[in-house]
């Protein structure tokens, strides 16, 4: 049998139900339903009730309220996400989350409890802060859609980040390690040149298409980019040259530049990129690496910030501002400040 008057927290309101001839207290503070038998109860439970969030203390949830887990809120996100470029990292953060605090409740998650998990799980602070990120935007697209009313993630500590890696090769360790890669992967060296000589970032490169490729103008033109904008690569001889031996007979403007590797057709370069790098003895090196070996090479030429920043599709001027000291026109109009002869 249903009780005579029903605490109701929709509005802030005390009121009685002119279909039931029920008592409904309210707030909007409180997302909760109470069942009582008389007005004062009502009066008396949404006071007690509004006092308690006042006091920051945690409400009772509903009997038969559904439990939403960390779980629904990713498959959220990543139904949110699916069509953004950089699908594949959401998906792989996603399934690593998932795995780990997937089956628990999104509203009992604390701060303190993510920054232990980040603390374990990541090895590096920008590590740290990118799933810092994935969290946050989990628990925003909760939010909006309903399913949860706070962000822990939000008052999660933000990591110290380093300035980021800046090695580049030189002369010698490039002709070493084009050699290596020359001799145990021959079907790859195209792809590396092009890499150094281009400063086109991964996704970038293997994503090109031949109906972007014009060899007689010596361009490619990205249509999907980092930043959104849309640029030119230009092609100087030695990568002309790499693209070049890689056409092929009846060969389709929709086919890739780079086919990619698998069934799956993943552009993952690890798998021969990384024992060339061991057996040239090249340290500390990774395929975006080659993007930081061709602004240094521009700056070490001679090549403006300006140049750089267009060149290597920047989309801030601070980004291609780290390679002007290796500029030799940079070096010498910082000494020239110093000097007492005109």
């Amino acid at each position: 049998m249903w009780p005579k008057y029903v605490f109701a927290s929709t509005s802030i309101l005390v009121s009685r139900s002119h279909m039931s001839k029920t008592w409904l207290s309210s707030s909007t503070e409180m997302m909760t339903l109470h069942q009582v038998y008389r007005k004062n109860d009502a009066i008396k439970l949404y006071q007690s009730r509004k006092a308690d969030v006042a006091a920051g203390r945690k409400l009772p949830e509903l009997r038969n309220s559904k439990v939403v887990t960390l779980s629904e809120l990713i498959d959220d996100v990543l139904e949110f996400v699916a069509h953004h470029k950089d699908n594949r990292s959401y998906t792989s953060k996603g399934e690593i989350v998932r795995k780990a605090l997937g089956s628990k409740p999104a509203a009992d998650l604390t701060p303190q409890e993510l920054e232990r998990w980040l603390r374990t799980r990541c090895k590096t602070p920008a590590t740290a802060n990118r799933y810092k990120a994935f969290f946050s935007l989990c628990y925003r697209e909760g939010i909006r859609n309903g399913k949860v009313s706070v962000n822990p993630a939000r008052l999660v500590r933000q990591r110290k980040e380093g300035a980021g890696r800046l090695r580049f090769l030189s002369r010698n360790e490039y002709d070493r390690l084009s050699s290596v890669i020359a001799a145990r992967f021959p079907e790859h060296l195209a792809e590396f040149v092009v890499s150094v000589h281009t400063g086109m970032r991964l996704i970038e490169q293997y994503s090109c298409l031949w109906s972007q490729v014009d060899l007689e103008r010596r361009t490619i033109e990205l249509t999907k980019t980092k930043n959104g904008s849309a640029r030119t690569v230009h092609l100087n001889a030695d990568a002309l040259k790499a693209i070049g031996s890689l056409k092929r007979p009846l060969q389709k403007a929709s086919d890739p530049v780079f086919p990619r590797e698998g069934s799956q057709g993943r552009f993952d370069t690890r798998s021969w990129f990384q024992p060339c790098l061991e057996e040239a003895k090249i340290a500390s090196y990774v395929w975006h690496s080659n993007r930081h070996t061709f602004c240094s090479w521009l700056a070490m030429a001679g090549a403006s910030i300006k140049e750089i920043q267009e060149l290597a599709g920047h989309k801030t001027i601070t980004m291609s501002a780290r390679y002007s000291h290796l500029s030799p026109e940079h070096q010498l109009s910082v000494i020239d400040r110093i000097a007492t002869v005109n």
